[in-house]
């Protein structure tokens, strides 16, 4: 890594993200960082504490002659989400993320940045070891594996934290401030995989959709971008009603809470119908450039004939079902907030299909600031995978966060920003699932708001953050530390 970041500023936030990024941190395995955040917490001579879980809580008395001042716990997350483009070779559990400057931003290398939420956490960091930063009693809460369901977050126990005031940096916008998240919840199909031999006089092909732009499925849904499950879903309906197209094995998607990028599929047909098939293909190539040509310029489409192929095939009945369950899948927003102009309200992401010797599986998720649209919204999605054979389960899930417009440190940061950038900030609610709904539901009256820095392309390789929000992020900040209400 070197000194790529060196010159930017705040020199010690960047060097702490520099430091996050060497050390690999995937959801569930953040141990590297972990044991960072209790290093630097050591070498201050700062009291610590860890739960059960891996969660990490850091002390830092309050500044000389700001006594007084209510005490905040500063929150963020330890984890990231690990996306990579396919012809990126990197190993997340291993390898280091290859961050650079480019401009105004700073990006890495054919991978998710992890500035979601790195830079949150590096700020944290160089708060914690700064002596001359004005504040009242400060607690640091770093709460681990955020990314695949808030579950760091679902293991605190009530009064790990003492602050009633809390502050926290996992939000992408660095012109808002956020007061309310919506709630989700997944919801996961499993068909069971019956096979028979390859059929004789058949061709075999592996149909690709890649190049979307992908991105997260709360921030990025209201976007209208291609989600690669369903374009290959409308592919092979029509194709099982022109054609005897029959799935050997599909493939798309990694994460939950990712917009799906890319798909692959293995797709059987007889060879009397081969040239049907892939005519279609060819018209649907055609159809998705001219219905996203603005949204997914670098959409790639490909069929190629595998000559050789001596895998089996699902039974067709089997196939035609999985299919037609992906058609029939809502996806995308359902529904906006009466309340709160432009911000989605509800919404479901078709986000990974995956084949094994012994079932085809599926993950979906919903979300809801409404917990009764994001229930009725899940239970759609449940009937569809029943009504076409598949068993389902749900998650657990995850409360909403309620916005509060009375929030006594809402004004405080709304009147800083006002101070310090002379406009007003937009303050709303976020369709993602911030750890604040949970967190609040253990800690009843805690007043929170989220602010951060300009993140693009969270969740995805063309992740990057804006330099210069940071140092705008960074200024909100330490005003707030300053600016917070006498006890």
């Amino acid at each position: 890594m070197g000194d790529k970041l060196g010159s930017l500023q705040p020199v010690a936030l960047w060097k702490h993200f520099e430091e996050i990024c060497a050390r690999p941190h995937p959801s569930k395995k953040e141990k590297l960082v972990a044991e960072y955040v209790i290093e630097q917490a050591k070498n201050l001579g700062l009291e610590y504490q860890t739960d059960k879980y891996g969660n990490i809580i850091v002390r830092k008395p309050a500044k000389p002659g700001f006594e007084n001042k209510m005490p905040i716990v500063i929150q963020g997350h330890l984890d990231m989400v690990c996306e990579k483009n396919a012809d990126v070779m990197h190993d997340f559990d291993k390898d280091p993320i290859k961050c650079y400057i480019d401009g105004d931003f700073v990006k890495a290398e054919g991978t998710t940045l992890g500035a979601d939420n790195g830079i949150g956490v590096a700020a944290a960091l160089a708060i914690m070891e700064s002596q001359e930063i004005d504040h009242g009693d400060l607690e640091f809460l770093f709460t681990l594996d955020e990314e695949t369901g808030l579950n760091g977050a679902n293991a605190l126990k009530p009064g790990f934290i003492k602050s009633k005031i809390m502050l926290n940096l996992d939000s992408e916008e660095d012109n808002t401030i956020f007061i309310g998240c919506a709630g989700g919840k997944n919801t996961m199909a499993k068909f069971e995989a019956k096979w028979e031999k390859l059929p004789k006089d058949s061709k075999v092909y592996e149909l690709v959709i890649k190049g979307l732009q992908g991105g997260h499925s709360g921030l990025n849904i209201n976007e209208e971008r291609g989600n690669a499950l369903k374009f290959i879903a409308r592919i092979l309906f029509h194709a099982i009603k022109k054609s005897d197209a029959t799935l050997s094995k599909i493939k798309g998607g990694s994460k939950h809470n990712a917009i799906p990028r890319e798909v692959f599929a293995t797709v059987v047909v007889s060879k009397a119908k081969a040239s049907k098939f892939s005519k279609l293909v060819k018209e649907f190539e055609k159809i998705y450039k001219n219905e996203y040509s603005t949204k997914e310029p670098n959409l790639e489409i490909s069929l190629k004939e595998i000559k050789k192929y001596d895998g089996k095939v699902l039974k067709k009945k089997l196939s035609d079902a999985i299919i037609t369950a992906m058609y029939l899948l809502p996806n995308g927003v359902i529904r906006y907030s009466p309340d709160i102009k432009g911000l989605v309200q509800t919404s479901t992401n078709l986000a990974v299909v995956d084949t094994a010797e012994k079932e085809i599986s599926f993950v979906t998720s919903q979300r809801s600031s409404v917990e009764s649209e994001k229930e009725e919204i899940a239970n759609l999605v449940a009937t569809i995978f029943e009504m076409n054979g598949a068993k389902v389960k749900f998650s657990d899930g995850y409360p909403g966060w309620q916005p509060n417009v009375n929030s006594p440190i809402l004004k405080v940061v709304t009147n800083v920003y006002q101070n310090l950038f002379n406009h007003e900030p937009h303050i709303t609610a976020i369709h993602a699932g911030l750890e604040c709904g949970i967190i609040l539901e253990k800690n009843p009256g805690l007043d929170i708001v989220s602010f951060g820095p300009n993140i693009y392309g969270a969740h995805s390789p063309d992740e990057k953050v804006q330099i210069s929000s940071v140092q705008k992020f960074w200024t909100l900040l330490l005003e707030t530390l300053k600016s917070t209400p006498e006890k």
